[in-house]
């Protein structure tokens, strides 16, 4: 089945919690699923789930992709606020009960939506945070929205989610310094600036586009060795004619046509010869157009800032589901007691598969030691 997700809160460093979600009693009526892909029957349909291995059943339920290979859709709205000024902390929990193959478990917040019922791919939102696989493509998305557009880390941060069936906790901490950290199952994983890393802004120097390279500017930095010349006695004929073949005797030329004498591999030949290659003494370097200003940089100190958060959602493609998202309140303690359950129930699965292997190892060890004692 599907990914488990514990939704976690949206919050400022002040304290002060915008949304949580436990996916508690109720949980339905403060959720709108998507209808996105409803009419070409790839929809698919969430459940609660406390996932194969927990704690407490009750405590650590969360919401749980139910099918393969479907587009899941689900958003909860709350009041509209702006993170002008604040620390913005976005934190929730993940379960890949199933090795994803390809999909995402990443979560949106954007400004209020009018009809959540149409929330999917093509809806704008402010960022976009959280593990994606594809095939051998794998990283955890941070991408952010600036003046229309969804413009992804320059480089990818660590992916965590390698199929091991555990939780894990994902957490961003946005700043107004215009920079961003990013923890998973606490552990720093990034923390950066939001204009060295992304391509938000203009670049503030661009090639200058009336600078033209010398006509006689030389970029080869090897050339021919004039001096280099090809040996009288070289031999480039790989095959000859094998000088001692005779026409056989009962050659007719009338009926077998005129004979010819075998081809056969040229004994003096040495390759194909090519001229010594040295470096050129009036190589110049790579030639690179010369840097000036931008005219279209335009510095900004608000990169951070988005005037409206009114939701928070899941809009996903999986190939394989079973992924649960769950809540992120007392968050890290709470995860922590549920990671070591889950590694030890883990841990008892595979101790016992690893004795059924070895069991049946040994078994077939045993017939055929018996097949060969009856053969004798």
């Amino acid at each position: 089945m599907g990914r488990w997700f514990a939704l976690g809160f949206l919050a400022t460093a002040s304290g002060k919690v915008y949304f949580s979600e436990t996916f508690g009693s109720g949980w339905e009526n403060r959720w709108t699923s998507s209808e996105w892909k409803k009419s070409d029957g790839t929809q698919g349909t969430w459940k609660l789930s406390p996932g194969k291995w927990y704690k407490d059943e009750s405590e650590d339920q969360g919401i749980q992709t139910a099918e393969d290979s479907r587009f899941f859709g689900l958003s909860a709205g709350f009041d509209s606020f702006s993170n002008a000024g604040k620390e913005l902390i976005i934190q929730y929990q993940a379960k890949y009960e199933k090795d994803i193959e390809c999909g995402g478990g990443y979560v949106k917040v954007g400004p209020k939506l009018s009809d959540p019922t149409t929330f999917g791919d093509p809806t704008p939102y402010n960022i976009m945070f959280g593990p994606d696989k594809c095939g051998y493509t794998k990283r955890t998305h941070l991408i952010f929205n600036y003046k229309g557009k969804n413009v992804l880390k320059k480089s990818d941060l660590a992916y965590k989610q390698e199929g091991d069936g555990t939780s894990h906790v994902y957490r961003l901490v946005l700043k107004p310094d215009n920079t961003a950290r990013v923890e998973i199952d606490g552990e720093k994983i990034y923390e950066g600036s939001l204009k060295e890393d992304w391509e938000l802004l203009a670049p503030k120097e661009i090639k200058d586009p009336e600078d033209k390279k010398p006509s006689d500017w030389v970029d080869d930095s090897m050339m021919d060795d004039p001096e280099d010349k090809k040996p009288e006695n070289w031999v480039e004929e790989k095959r000859i004619v094998d000088e001692k073949a005779k026409k056989p005797d009962d050659w007719d030329d009338e009926e077998d046509g005129e004979w010819e004498a075998p081809m056969i591999d040229n004994p003096e030949y040495k390759g194909e010869w090519t001229v010594k290659r040295i470096s050129n003494p009036a190589y110049k370097g790579v030639w690179e157009a010369k840097k000036i200003a931008n005219p279209e940089f335009v510095d900004d100190d608000n990169l951070y800032k988005y005037d409206d958060f009114g939701f928070i959602g899941f809009d996903l493609w999986q190939v394989k589901g079973n992924t649960i998202f769950d809540n992120a309140d007392k968050f890290v303690a709470k995860w922590k007691a549920l990671s070591e359950v889950e590694k030890e129930k883990k841990k008892e699965e595979d101790d016992a598969k690893a004795e059924e292997a070895k069991k049946a190892a040994d078994s077939k060890e045993d017939d055929d030691d018996d097949d060969e004692a009856e053969s004798e």
